[in-house]
């Protein structure tokens, strides 16, 4: 007979506001990512602000409101830290109410196996099942790690998450929890969608003769990345794969396309691999309890050596800007910090040592300021931004007029191709600049 795990989980059981009394000031709490925000906890620990000082907690890719941000302008009582910054954390951060903490996804683990202190771990769960387990859901890349290391873990169970099946470290048993939390949840809110511009069109049709039937896609997060996702939905490509460290509903309109079907995968044959998931609660439903999708910790999908074992990976990622050496900046205008490093460098080395696999790394060509003044995103060198993958590792570069090979490229070669793809409104300028730099052939 199966052991019944109900008297344990009542005997674990507290309010959101009995739960967060264990945290102490100068205490580091995480909160993981995505939606394993715990909105009830949240809530409740900055009720508390007044009687705490110090408490430092960590999150990513997280949406609004996180309440002990929001309610300590001093930041004396709580101060919020992000991996990763989604829309709402770079707000944060503008305010001052966010630092950023740089990181690459695949190392995020060892990072707290090594050396990251951890006092509380508060995050979102699926209800328990009768195996006593709750599932991680949206957010296994990131959460396993975090709760071993934890001196004390609370789980707040979220009624609307999905069971999202595992490769390994997808759950955690009610014997490894010291409290539980319930209580009633909104509905996840619908993202808004975004609108696919010209320019992003015509650099995912640009990409679309690099890319063959069989081949597994890893796309990356923004606008650039869903407008690929629907472009190669309506194209004549098949048989697709899906290795990523976000799933989007890019992935959902090529499985609904008939294009996502894993034949060809040579790792996880059949299936398709994800690290976390933000999207639709229609995403949400593709991926509850679905056998034909697998979740792991990003030590896994985002380990460049499991990557480079996926015959022909090709990795789409969007950038902010290049400089004519081949540096790119993903993360920052200037430095102010407006996403994060994430996982582009992981797939950066392991697409590139894929049999047969491709790394991209996508950009408008020029930006409009509050001005209305046009700049080129193809720029002399950088000065100040953030490099968030070094002229070392950059493969492919897209814009709306092109695609280049870096790799084996010299420098004046660099700047030739890079030219090449820049606004053409810039093209003699930036001639002119790499003239001074000594890395123009006449």
């Amino acid at each position: 007979m199966l052991k019944n795990y109900a008297d344990e989980y009542k005997s674990k059981l507290r309010t959101a506001q009995e739960a967060v009394k264990v945290i102490k000031s100068g205490d580091w709490v995480d909160y993981s990512s995505c939606l394993a925000k715990p909105v009830l906890l949240d809530s409740a620990l900055a009720a508390r602000r007044d009687e705490l000082f110090d408490v430092k907690i960590r999150g990513n890719m997280i949406e609004g409101p996180i309440h002990v941000a929001e309610i300590d302008q001093t930041k004396k009582h709580f101060i919020y830290h992000s991996w990763h910054c989604s829309a709402y954390e770079r707000e944060l951060c503008d305010r001052g109410l966010c630092y950023y903490t740089p990181m690459v996804f695949h190392n995020l683990a060892a990072y707290y196996t090594f050396f990251i202190n951890v006092d509380v771990a508060m995050v979102s769960v699926t209800p328990m099942d009768k195996h006593g387990y709750f599932n991680f859901s949206l957010h296994t890349g990131t959460t396993g790690e975090i709760l071993r290391r934890a001196k004390i873990v609370i789980v707040e169970v979220n009624e609307n998450l999905p069971k999202v099946r595992g490769g390994y470290d997808d759950c955690i048993h009610i014997s490894e929890v010291d409290y539980v939390v319930e209580g009633e949840h909104a509905p996840f809110h619908e993202l808004k969608k975004h609108i696919i511009t010209d320019n992003e069109k015509r650099i995912a049709e640009n990409l679309i003769p690099y890319i063959k039937d069989g081949a597994t896609i890893q796309i990356g997060i923004g606008g650039m990345p869903d407008a690929l996702g629907t472009i190669l939905a309506k194209s004549d490509l098949k048989d697709l794969g899906m290795h990523t460290e976000l799933c989007s509903d890019a992935y959902l309109e090529l499985f609904k396309a008939g294009k996502l079907t894993n034949k060809y995968k040579n790792l996880n044959k059949g299936k398709s691999v994800l690290g976390c998931a933000i999207g639709s609660p229609e995403l949400y439903e593709w991926l509850d309890d679905n056998p034909s999708i697998l979740a792991y910790p990003m030590e896994y999908v985002n380990n460049p050596s499991i990557i480079g074992k996926i015959d022909n990976m090709v990795s789409i990622n969007s950038c902010i800007s290049v400089d004519l050496f081949g540096q790119v900046s993903s993360e920052s205008v200037g430095t102010r910090q407006v996403s994060g490093t994430g996982g582009q460098l992981d797939f950066l080395e392991g697409a590139s040592i894929s049999r047969g696999g491709k790394s991209f790394l996508c950009l408008n060509s020029t930006f409009t300021d509050s001005k209305g003044h046009i700049h080129s995103c193809i720029l002399p060198k950088f000065s100040g931004d953030i490099i968030t993958s070094p002229r070392s590792q950059v493969y492919y570069i897209a814009t709306e007029y092109g695609v280049v090979n870096l790799e084996g490229a010299s420098s004046w070669e660099r700047a030739e191709r890079l030219i090449s793809i820049a606004h053409p409104k810039f093209r003699d300028i930036l001639i002119h600049e790499a003239e001074k730099m000594k890395i123009w052939r006449k």
